[in-house]
């Protein structure tokens, strides 16, 4: 079972546990596996922001590299540069906080001086996909700068993903305690507190289809790490994959996967998320307030004292 606690970001607190938190996603891509280009304009990018923040986003994602599988992400050839990665990212964030000041804004990156820069741009949170492995530097970044971070499980590079072998349950889970454990370990090590963090088991990177339902399945076992648990399910392609039988033998179309994620979206609360990362925002907030109901009602029974006794 979740616990209530408090998420430090850069100037500000969020309370984690008590409701769902709802990230929004904006991609300023043109490559990104579910909507890649539709956003990669400026001005489009943050009317979709905004939209999203109507819609009931607590907090929004914006990401200007695809970390997509095949990508070159986190390679020494990576296709995006620095600077390419900041021309995209930096006016649509300073364009959405010049709409909404108070808007909470993450940044979906591994590269330090993206994430210096966009933290000096008023962003509040760092969320790596890599967990700080892929570029160790920008954890003192964030300890510096005093960021809220997301630390991420990806098990290696973009480019790897489809030829790894599947694992059995235990072993999965193993890698992934060990991984974030790593993470947890070097962000505590530059200086970032505690209340600070919140970890990402990494549903879809690097993990074989079917690993993803005994990660999920198995999700709450990470709370051991003693941090709070984003989830990010939104129209992966292992949803894609097991909806294929109900289109024909073909993976369900991105289009066609927002039941699915709504879904495992719900499992994920259910199983301990606190924050959950979705596309689709309106659909997550009425499903999560469902959830979270029912972690409510389950927390209530417990209390109860022992009718018997």
């Amino acid at each position: 079972m979740r616990t209530r606690e408090s998420w430090r970001l850069r100037t500000r607190t969020l309370e984690l546990g008590r409701r769902t938190l709802v990230m929004g996603v904006v991609n300023i891509t043109p490559d990104s596996f579910s909507d890649g280009g539709f956003f990669l304009v400026s001005e489009k990018a943050i009317a979709h922001a905004l939209v999203l923040i109507e819609e009931g986003a607590d907090l929004l994602d914006l990401g200007a590299e695809s970390t997509r599988p095949g990508s070159r992400a986190g390679s020494a050839n990576a296709t995006v540069s620095v600077d390419e990665e900041q021309a995209r990212l930096l006016p649509v964030l300073e364009g959405i906080l010049r709409a909404r000041p108070g808007a909470v804004l993450s940044v979906d990156t591994y590269k330090a001086a993206t994430a210096r820069a966009a933290l000096e741009a008023g962003a509040e949170i760092i969320n790596d996909v890599s967990g700080f492995t892929w570029n160790p530097v920008i954890a003192g970044v964030c300890a510096v700068l005093g960021a809220g971070v997301v630390l991420a499980h990806t098990r290696g590079r973009p480019e790897e993903w489809r030829a790894q072998t599947q694992l059995e349950p235990d072993a999965l889970l193993a890698m992934v305690r060990e991984g974030l454990s790593g993470s947890l370990g070097a962000a505590q090590r530059a200086g970032i507190p505690d209340e600070a963090i919140v970890l990402d088991s990494g549903y879809g990177f690097g993990k074989r289809f079917d690993e993803n339902y005994a990660l999920l399945a198995r999700q709450e076992e990470l709370l051991a790490l003693g941090r709070p648990l984003l989830a990010g399910l939104s129209r992966k392609s292992f949803l894609g994959h097991t909806l294929a039988p109900l289109f024909g033998g073909g993976d369900a179309p991105m289009g066609r996967r927002e039941n699915a994620s709504l879904a495992a979206m719900t499992a994920a609360i259910l199983h301990g998320a606190s924050i959950v990362r979705v596309h689709d925002v309106r659909p997550a907030v009425e499903a999560a307030r469902i959830a979270d109901a029912i972690l409510e009602a389950g927390e209530a029974s417990a209390m109860k004292p022992d009718a018997k006794t």
